[in-house]
């Protein structure tokens, strides 16, 4: 199982924000070109970038930020997601050297760009599912829709994404721990990967999600605990490979 560090951009800087609440933000680096750096020295292989700026202005704000990650870790496969809403922009990002792009909000609203996308670029499109007691939200979690997560989940399976990323708001920069039971019931309700985000803490969420791996759940996304040190990220993947090994 992937455990897979965050670098959540925000004008230019790496930071964390509590339930997607974009004024409830924690600034870790100016430099997020460093942070990437420092996961990938530490054993990440992949990285998960977020345009938070983007994900609200509906259009990418820190390409540039991205595209020089990218270039930099041409062996680490990136996934990008905020504000991508036009094929214009999944073509942009490939071609700076992003290996998957996560389509969020613009997936819920219009379920057939997703399809068109998919099969556009192949092999490169997952979609980003983020619920609140089971319903999922939309434009950076402002809006919670009248869409059921598994329901969703499976529309897009059919469409040929290449995994589900799915976030529990409730638990997101939280620190409250991950949320295994509807992670293991999407997991369970699909047949293509999920990776889990939101909630994770320590070496024991590690643990839980390690013991639940075998039910499709492919890899994890921490963000605030490896920035607060809750959870060191090498020992974090050094214990999940150990656990899983075989």
């Amino acid at each position: 199982m992937l455990l897979i560090p965050a670098i959540d951009l925000k004008d230019g800087k790496c930071v964390r924000l509590r339930q997607g609440i974009m004024e409830d933000d924690t600034v870790f680096s100016d430099d997020p070109l460093a942070m990437a750096d420092q996961w990938v020295e530490a054993g990440a292989r992949r990285l998960h970038l977020v345009d938070l700026d983007g994900a609200f202005a509906g259009k990418p704000v820190n390409g540039d930020v991205i595209e020089r990650i990218a270039r930099k870790y041409p062996d680490v496969p990136i996934q990008i997601g905020g504000g991508i809403r036009d094929a214009e922009t999944i073509q942009a990002y490939i071609a700076a050297g992003v290996q998957y792009v996560i389509i969020g909000t613009k997936a819920v609203n219009d379920p057939e760009f997703v399809s068109e996308v998919c099969k556009k670029f192949p092999g490169h499109i997952i979609v980003g599912l983020d619920a609140k007691n089971g319903k999922v939200a939309t434009d950076g979690w402002a809006k919670v829709s009248g869409h059921g997560l598994i329901d969703m989940a499976k529309r897009f399976e059919e469409d040929g994404v290449e995994a589900i990323i799915y976030t529990d708001i409730n638990r997101d920069g939280m620190m409250e721990g991950v949320n295994i039971e509807s992670t293991v019931e999407l997991a369970q309700a699909i047949n293509i990967p999920v990776v889990a985000s939101g909630g994770i803490v320590n070496l024991d969420d590690i643990r839980a999600l390690c013991g639940v791996a075998d039910q499709g759940i492919m890899g994890a996304i921490t963000g605030r605990a490896i920035y607060e040190g809750t959870l060191n990220f090498a020992e974090g993947q050094k214990l999940s490979d150990q656990l899983l090994k075989g």
